[in-house]
């Protein structure tokens, strides 16, 4: 690691004179060792001393000499004068260590059979040849490129390609409908787009340059090269495009590998701390996306502190996020974490189930000694549908798994329960934002190992100083009572730089609701220990007949049904009561049961944990919900549906046909 020195000068907060100061978080009491509640409180009290100290994780160029620079309560930097590279830190640096014949990337498709491994050596020699493509398309510092990839190394490469030349990358999640992309490419105006002829479904190939060709012709034409890596097994390569005379024709189109080939690698670039690393338009964005803007400084000390101290990961580890690139834990947790930590990530083509069966993820697991997964509950949700009584887990060894991080929605305390005592390790639900890029709250089992509370997200991560406000604004001591959750500004580092295209959209998104706080868009309420409970989005909290109901606290009655695999629960029109509340339901594999008779068992447990207060009558059965690619159920889709509103179908949506299940289901069709 680079030497270097750095200053210890506080920068004070400009709270207002009646702001609460933080109270830390009475976590685990009578078990916590207090290492925990040390260092979240050093977090916020002594903030410049902590990050400074997190700072040292990164080799600088120009090492900061102050954490925070706060122009004004919500426009503020981290290690402003600092200067970094994002990929030589996780690259290079290992390499020159004598790590270079360690494996940076394992490669899985469940979908070819291809498996690999990738040193560090051979991981940046590829990442400096393809920034040498870059260089030779006309890309530097600042400019932007889309990269629109399936789940392939290259995804890996083109990312730390851009970082390497000070380049602007911009994620959109391989096989969006071709309108979708050409709204990023416009908002984002990227140069270069790099893709591939195609991705790969179970059952299915879905080719990528039509889309992307059609997205050409959709959009303002700021693109003039598009890169295009040649699966052999889907139709298509540049040389179909080399020649074409539609009105993209002044567009280059390059085969990634003869590109490559003749590329001279390129050197890290040098930038500042607070330039842009890349945009990520948050999912199910439409006609005005919203791209979170990701610094490079803020972001690298914040992921790397995050691998050692959150999920307690070092160099040589092998970390499984399986996720997306697409998605901001793909961002964060396949491509940078975990090689600016120095350990091995993995990149998995398939699903959790029926890439062959649900034992997909235990297979993977075993053949790479994965130390910690980290996915979604859906995921899980998935597996335990298919497989309720874990027999495809007995058939593999995954003994080397420490924990299993859980993210991306509410996890449900009975799967919680399942997971938990089917693995016999640690089960964390922990909780973030595309805005945040890492966790707001966990179990933090690098500093401390907490006790674990079914249907928590622990506690808040040292740097997040969480409130539970009312709808005025005011701070919500009783615990257990629920409110919009916020965090006190400045946010953390690693946290989002602003949204593309002007910072008063940034403002009025997140920042005005609740003067001094980000507003996370989230309820849910802490504890009397300081373990946060997030229940849902705000919009999900209903209004029957003025009893506030928390759809997140009836979801979880309904999935004490033993039949039940999957639910949510939504408000819906009632023309009585304003607002009623309409349970989703999926059932595990292999139940037969009368349809009414479990409306009736479901309907009579809501009535004995919550109340007739509820008014819960309605349950709706189907094979599947309508959900993300990421595995996020669609509930304002589904809530437009049952009230008869007109609807789009989302661009980021997993299979359309769910859609069609659910109108079928809600409104039949007369024979």
């Amino acid at each position: 690691m680079t030497d270097h020195t750095v200053s210890t000068r506080t920068t004070p907060l400009t709270d207002a004179p009646d702001t609460p100061q933080p109270t830390p978080p009475e976590a685990g009491t009578g078990t916590s060792t207090g290492a925990y509640r040390a260092a979240w409180r050093r977090s916020i009290e002594q903030r410049e001393e902590f990050w400074l100290d997190a700072a040292r994780l990164v080799d600088w160029v120009d090492p900061p000499s102050a954490a925070l620079t706060e122009h004004s309560p919500t426009d503020y930097r981290w290690f402003a004068d600092g200067t970094l590279n994002t990929s030589y830190n996780a690259l290079d640096r290992h390499v020159l260590a004598g790590r270079g014949d360690h494996t940076a990337l394992i490669y899985d498709s469940a979908m070819t059979g291809t498996r690999a491994r990738i040193s560090y050596r051979d991981l940046l020699d590829r990442v400096a040849r393809f920034a040498g493509v870059l260089r030779a398309a006309g890309v530097g510092r600042g400019d932007r490129v889309v990269v629109y990839l399936p789940m392939i190394p290259e995804a890996v490469v083109a990312m730390l390609a851009c970082a390497r030349i000070g380049a602007v990358h911009s994620v959109v999640f391989g096989g969006f409908a071709a309108s979708e992309l050409a709204v990023r490419i416009d908002d984002a105006r990227p140069t270069v787009l790099v893709t591939a002829s195609g991705g790969l479904e179970p059952g299915k190939a879905v080719e990528y340059l039509p889309l992307v060709r059609k997205a050409l012709d959709l959009s303002a034409g700021s693109v003039h090269t598009v890169i295009v890596q040649n699966r052999h097994a889907i139709p298509g390569s540049a040389a179909d495009y080399a020649s074409d005379t539609g009105d993209d024709a002044a567009v280059r189109w390059l085969d990634w590998a003869e590109a490559s080939a003749a590329a001279t690698p390129a050197d890290p670039v040098t930038v500042a701390s607070d330039d842009p690393l890349y945009i990520l338009y948050t999912s199910g964005t439409t006609g005005n996306p919203k791209g979170i803007i990701r610094d490079n400084g803020g972001h690298a000390v914040a992921l790397t502190w995050s691998m050692r101290n959150i999920y307690d990961i070092g160099p040589d580890d092998v970390f499984w996020a399986a996720s997306d690139v697409g998605w901001v834990v793909g961002h964060s947790y396949i491509v940078y974490a975990p090689l600016l930590a120095g350990a091995t990530t993995v990149i998995y083509e398939g699903k959790p189930i029926g890439t062959p069966d649900a034992g997909a993820f235990w297979r993977v697991v075993q053949d790479y000694r994965v130390n910690v997964l980290f996915t979604a509950p859906t995921a899980i949700r998935a597996i335990r549908r298919v497989d309720p009584e874990l027999a495809e887990l007995a058939r593999y060894d995954v003994s080397s798994l420490t924990a299993l991080f859980l993210a991306g929605e509410r996890l449900d305390p009975e799967t919680f329960h399942w997971a938990n005592d089917g693995l016999h390790c640690p089960v964390v639900d922990h909780w973030w934002q595309t805005e945040t890029g890492w966790a707001i709250c966990a179990n933090p089992r690098g500093i401390e190992e907490l006790p674990t509370k079914p249907g928590s997200t622990a506690v808040p991560v040292p740097g997040y100083d969480i409130a539970i406000l009312d709808s005025k604004g005011a701070r919500i001591t009783k615990p257990g009572k629920d409110g919009n959750i916020a965090i006190r500004l400045p946010l953390p580092p690693g946290s989002l730089l602003g949204i593309w295209g002007g910072d008063d959209r940034f403002a009025s998104a997140y920042l005005t609701a609740f003067p001094g706080f980000y507003a996370t868009g989230d309820s849910g309420h802490i504890d009397a220990d300081g373990y946060l409970y997030v229940m849902g989005r705000t919009d999900d909290v209903i209004n029957v007949a003025g009893h506030r109901l928390s759809t997140g606290s009836l979801e979880e009655v309904l999935t004490r049904h033993p039949a039940i695999a999957e639910c949510a629960v939504l408000g819906v029109h009632d023309p009585l009561k304003g607002q009623r509340a309409a349970g989703f339901v999926t059932l595990k594999a292999g139940w037969v049961v009368d349809h009414d008779l479990l409306r009736n068992e479901l309907v009579n447990l809501v009535r004995e944990h919550i109340g007739p207060v509820a008014a819960f009558r309605d349950v709706t059965i189907l094979e599947r919900l309508p959900k993300t690619r990421s595995g996020k159920i669609l509930r304002k889709t589904i809530r437009q549906i049952v009230d008869g509103e007109p609807y789009k179908v989302p661009p980021t949506i997993e299979d359309p046909t769910t859609l069609d299940a659910l109108v079928r289901a809600v409104r039949p069709i007369p024979d």
